[in-house]
């Protein structure tokens, strides 16, 4: 059975889009971990990528959403993590690349790059989409490799 649970946060950049995000996510049945922010004061966006990326990264949760003002530096500060694999898109068919072709385990998006109708389109296709194997598990091993030889890098 599909595991509901998706964690979501962001920076003040990405907040608005964050709470749209997680209406549409509550709407369609999804059990939303919020780990901020929930102010527009100003933050520095490590400070809630980073226990986001740990919990996908220890295996605490199977998926996650971040967000920023352009989605850069969520995506920088996520791949960090060993077992992360997180993907900065900007339209459907970069949301269903990601998990096709490299089943990324976290979304990122631009808030301030993004409107909210594109942003729920987005997840919607990453939700809905399966990583396709074959050919793309060969070059998810390879990055693994790297991770293995770097050991935990956090």
């Amino acid at each position: 059975m599909e595991d509901r649970r998706i964690a979501i946060a962001s920076d003040h950049a990405g907040r608005e889009l964050k709470e749209d995000i997680k209406e549409f996510l509550i709407s369609s049945g999804y059990e939303l971990v919020d780990m901020g922010t929930d102010s527009d004061e100003r933050v520095d966006y490590p400070d809630y990528g980073i226990p986001v990326a740990e919990k996908v990264s220890k295996g605490e949760i199977q998926k996650a959403i971040l967000i920023c003002g352009t989605g850069i530096g969520m995506s920088i500060v996520a791949n960090k993590f060993s077992g992360v694999r997180a993907a900065l898109v900007y339209d459907t068919y970069t949301a269903r690349m990601a998990k096709e072709h490299n089943d990324a385990n976290i979304l990122v998006i631009g808030g301030r790059v993004v409107g909210k109708g594109l942003a729920r389109e987005m997840v919607r296709v990453w939700l809905e989409s399966s990583f396709q194997g074959g050919r793309h598990s060969r070059r998810l091993d390879k990055i693994r490799e790297i991770e293995d030889r770097m050991g935990e890098r956090i």
